[in-house]
């Protein structure tokens, strides 16, 4: 899978920023139910495999972060959004959750 070098990401310490500044985003998870039940952000869960036929639900207006375990599928998911509907206010969350769990919180469950 080839990954488009100008997708946008950020760091686990600058989404805690922007969710420490209550910044006006769209946090987007694109892991399954049970990945969400056991350790989230508390963001809008839309799993990848859906991400196309609900993005009426993805913000045009403000930043979108987009997350999942590892980064691979929030990127799949960006890539997606981005050649099918134009979106350009995306960006995924380097890492995904595994350094969330790492640096920020290490009581979150991970797998």
């Amino acid at each position: 899978m080839k990954f488009n070098k100008a997708m946008k990401e950020i760091s686990v310490q600058e989404l805690k920023e922007m969710m420490d500044n209550h910044d006006d985003f769209q946090l987007i998870d694109v892991r399954e139910d049970f990945e969400y039940e056991m350790s989230n952000l508390g963001g809008n869960l839309i799993p990848l495999g859906g991400i196309l036929i609900e993005a009426d639900q993805v913000a045009k207006d403000k930043p979108v972060v987009v997350m999942c375990r590892s980064g691979r599928r929030s990127a799949a998911a960006i890539m997606q959004l981005e050649q099918q509907f134009g979106f350009t206010t995306l960006a995924n969350l380097q890492g995904g959750i595994l350094p969330w769990a790492e640096d920020i919180d290490p009581s979150m469950q991970v797998y």
